[in-house]
């Protein structure tokens, strides 16, 4: 596993590490890499009954290092890794949680979409940057998050770029619970224990019944997402 991304287990809880706090968790090809391989690993593996997502330091992440693809090649690489980290994300078969533990920006945002719970910090801050970029939303959110929180709350995350603050978070349905910073991994990890000391087989039918009404939806979302960024991005130049 990459240096950027840290699998520790807890139990039947495997936890995952965004680590690259010299760029607040930024992703860059190496994290997209490594936390699919994250990921794909804790799937198959039938000692784990759920997955934490965290991040290094007081930074969830800060989204997609755009600096780091500065080279076209290395942006056709990245895109391959980011695709295929989403591809398992939206279909993780075991239940995923997440601790945010502070500034969650961009695809750490969008990513919460497909976490089943979310603890956040209260200090934490969330926003969807994509407007005040001139780009669209990605990860399959333009489907995901009016699911998950309302059509209002994602228009106006989408629409403003505004800072959703952890009550917020809270209010619109995003998150689960709200914890103290000093807390909130273990809280989390507390209730992922709890949670994988479950039947691995129930756990695993019961989060593919949840999914089956929205998969096909997330996917195609993404595909659309994708055809419109890239139009965003080079009328941009």
């Amino acid at each position: 596993m990459s240096d950027t991304i840290l699998v520790d287990d807890h139990e039947h809880v495997r936890l995952v590490t965004f680590n690259r706090p010299e760029a607040k968790n930024a992703f860059d090809r190496s994290m997209w890499e490594g936390a699919h391989r994250a990921l794909h690993d804790a799937c198959h593996d039938d000692g784990i009954g759920a997955v934490v997502l965290t991040g290094a330091g007081d930074v969830y992440t800060a989204g997609a290092d755009v600096k780091a693809m500065g080279d076209p090649d290395e942006r056709v690489r990245s895109k391959v890794a980011f695709d295929a980290f989403l591809a398992t994300l939206e279909s993780f078969p075991k239940p995923l949680l997440a601790a945010v533990n502070g500034v969650a920006v961009g695809i750490g945002l969008t990513m919460l979409a497909h976490c089943d719970l979310v603890f956040v910090a209260s200090t934490a801050r969330l926003r969807a940057p994509f407007a005040s970029m001139g780009v669209a939303p990605e990860a399959g959110s333009s489907v995901a998050l009016p699911l998950r929180i309302g059509w209002p709350a994602t228009a106006h995350l989408f629409f403003s770029a505004a800072w959703l603050d952890a009550a917020g978070a809270l209010e619109v349905g995003l998150a689960w619970k709200v914890c103290a910073p000093e807390t909130l991994l273990d809280e989390t990890l507390t209730e992922a224990r709890h949670i994988a000391a479950m039947p691995v087989a129930s756990l695993v039918a019961t989060k593919q019944l949840m999914l089956a009404g929205r998969l096909d939806a997330v996917r195609a979302a993404r595909a659309r997402e994708g055809e419109v960024f890239r139009r965003l991005l080079e009328s941009r130049s």
